[in-house]
């Protein structure tokens, strides 16, 4: 395994320059913001499942964008996801909901209360994501109803809004699948009885300094206990953000393992999913 994600990450650096990714724009379903996206397209005959792709606080981009967010400055996990779905045979499309809002390099850890009310990842960023949605359902080598969706973090919280069956401008088909990683799990779009209208799968860090693991886990169990086909994971030891493939956090053993484990978990739920 350590082997196949070793060649996962060489090949996502290769396809890392702007030639690679299709940047393409679309409206989103709040009616007044022009978002931009980054496509990764599979090779071979199609037509072909998808899934749409969302960011979390930090925003799309590397730290080292200096300014300059385009294809070529996204983030090495963005290009490692995007690139691991693109061979599996998905389109995968990362959509920037903050730079489109003027908030290109995102926010900071600790920011969440501070954060503006147009990057809302309860009333928002939900109708960015069925935008998307349906920009893929108008391309005529994809699948339409074969499109899931994935977050991380802040875009976790998002997959969480998007995928309750009162989400802001749910269609009447929505995503057929959901992931979520290392979500906050106390806002209010998930409190109460709380019910998804398609798959969920939700991986949580135990060693997570940014949100609450525990309360993740009382929230899969309310929805689970609702009628939610939700399935849930915790990483042991495993720290926010564990799938960043920088060596700094891919050095701790348990976020290493749990990354090894989500690229297998999220390959096989989506494979099966998706089919």
């Amino acid at each position: 395994m350590r082997k196949l994600l070793l060649s996962l990450w060489v090949s996502a650096a290769a396809v890392g320059c702007a030639a690679d990714i299709k940047t393409v724009h679309f409206q989103s379903e709040d009616h007044h913001t022009r978002l931009v996206g980054y496509l990764f397209e599979p090779t071979g005959r199609g037509p072909h499942a998808a899934i749409v792709l969302l960011h979390g606080r930090a925003g799309p981009y590397s730290s080292l964008a200096k300014g300059v967010y385009t294809a070529a400055t996204l983030s090495k996990r963005h290009k490692e996801w995007g690139t691991f779905w693109a061979e599996r045979g998905y389109y995968a499309l990362l959509v920037d909901s903050f730079g489109p809002r003027g908030y290109p390099a995102g926010f900071p850890a600790g920011s969440y209360a501070d954060r503006p009310a147009e990057v809302s990842e309860q009333t928002v960023r939900p109708l960015d994501a069925y935008a998307a949605l349906a920009y893929l359902r108008a391309q005529r080598d994809v699948i339409a109803d074969r499109i899931g969706v994935q977050g991380w973090s802040n875009g976790g919280m998002t997959v969480l809004a998007t995928m309750s069956d009162q989400a802001p401008g749910k269609p009447a088909s929505g995503f057929r699948a959901a992931l979520a990683e290392y979500p906050g799990c106390g806002m209010d779009a998930v409190k109460g009885e709380y019910h998804s209208y398609a798959p969920i799968l939700l991986l949580i860090a135990a060693d997570d300094d940014e949100v609450s693991p525990k309360r993740c886990e009382q929230f899969a169990k309310r929805a689970v206990e609702a009628g939610s086909p939700l399935e849930s994971h915790v990483y042991p030891g495993a720290a926010h953000n564990y799938d960043d493939p920088g060596a700094k956090k891919q050095a701790v053993p348990a976020n290493r393992q749990a990354t090894e484990d989500t690229f297998r978990r999220a390959g096989a739920f989506f494979a099966r999913q998706l089919e």
